[in-house]
């Protein structure tokens, strides 16, 4: 900086010497043309420093995040009341929007029978389990009566002390016995799978009860919106009336947040040659005339449009811009400030210090001080 002064102001008596004290050229349209060409070029040494050094825009804003509030719900449903008031505060949690309960309660109410029916039908499988164990106990028994009877008409058959038909009959009731053995053995086997079929210990049919039940409690609950942060509704359109549900593609109403409001600068590209996170940023809101905010470069955006290209059948057409795209700069504010509304999308210039050039710093920090000042009579218009 000092050396820029000093060779801006040896070029002025240089000139001052040479055409007005010791006169040793005349001083003529031409000369004056040239000495200003010269001067001019000098200036440059500022405004390069500045450029790189201290970059400066007013191409800014403020930007806070924004909730699509849409309903959740899985029948076409009217809109019972709007509990919040346009542009007003409201704390994470506070109710929105009411809608009509009528049919998700409904839901709800069949939901616990059915989980109460499943508890039962668990309870019952239990006793199946022990009614098919009774049963293979009973086949069992008669099974061994049967065969006994069997040995004993065998032993006695070929003696002449019973008849052989009765042989045959007690033949007979052995296979039906084992049969019934077999059968017995098959439903307690189904009983116990029955009562076996669990998740983490719960009976499937429970199980699947009581998530049917979730799912209605939840989609009931969804009947009254509440709001997801700190914020606000800032345009309130939906009115008692409107009916929402499975086919509605849009929002009701988009919710902005108060929570870590930034700024988004943009910057011609030459002038990001030095900028990095963390560095240091005033910023002067149009909102408060005369104020300066101080701030951080969060992160530099380094994207645009012009660099993407989305699949397609189309071959890539090049065409030189008009202006080559801007750079986006993402910057926080140090200590936002708690008594003062940062507007979603208010307007501002920003101004970064690299570290670079500080000898040049003032000049830049008194332009964003004017530009801040100006605001109290720019526009001229009443």
């Amino acid at each position: 900086m000092l050396m820029a002064v000093g060779i801006t102001v040896f070029y002025i008596i240089f000139v001052w010497m040479v055409f007005f004290r010791f006169r040793w050229l005349k001083f003529n349209i031409v000369w004056g043309i040239v000495s200003g060409w010269v001067g001019l070029h000098l200036l440059l040494i500022f405004l390069v420093a500045l450029r790189f050094y201290q970059p400066y825009t007013v191409d800014s804003h403020v930007i806070r995040s924004t909730i699509q509030i849409l309903p959740r719900l899985t029948q076409p449903t009217i809109l019972t009341e709007v509990l919040v008031e346009p542009n007003t505060p409201v704390r994470k949690g506070d109710p929105l929007y009411r809608f009509d309960t009528t049919i998700f309660q409904h839901q709800v109410d069949a939901a616990e029978a059915q989980l109460v029916a499943a508890e039962q039908n668990a309870k019952i499988l239990q006793q199946d389990v022990a009614a098919a164990s009774n049963a293979v106990i009973r086949a069992e028994a008669q099974l061994e009566y049967s065969t006994q009877q069997q040995k004993r008409f065998t032993d006695l058959v070929p003696q002449g002390g019973a008849r052989q038909d009765e042989l045959d009959r007690w033949n007979a009731q052995v296979e039906e016995d084992t049969a019934a053995v077999a059968e017995a053995k098959a439903n307690l086997e189904k009983a116990q799978l029955a009562l076996g079929s669990t998740i983490d210990g719960v009976n499937t049919g429970v199980a699947q009860a009581r998530a049917q039940l979730a799912e209605a409690e939840y989609f009931l609950g969804n009947t009254t919106l509440v709001a997801p942060e700190d914020g606000m509704i800032v345009s309130q359109q939906a009115r008692p009336g409107l009916v929402v549900g499975d086919v509605r593609l849009g929002a009701i109403a988009s919710f902005v947040t108060a929570a870590d409001p930034y700024i988004l600068a943009t910057f011609r590209q030459q002038n990001l040659k030095f900028v990095a996170p963390g560095q240091e940023v005033e910023i002067a809101l149009d909102l408060y005339p005369g104020e300066i905010f101080k701030g951080r470069v969060e992160a530099v955006w380094w994207a645009t449009s012009q660099g993407q290209y989305l699949p397609s059948g189309r071959l890539p057409e090049f065409v030189l811009p008009k202006l080559p795209g801007r750079i986006a700069v993402e910057i926080t504010f140090d200590d936002p400030p708690a008594d003062r509304i940062l507007a979603a999308g208010a307007h501002a210039a920003v101004a970064i210090y690299t570290g670079g050039g500080e000898s040049f710093a003032f000049l830049r920090r008194i332009n964003i001080r004017l530009y801040s000042f100006a605001n109290f009579i720019r526009p001229l218009d009443v």
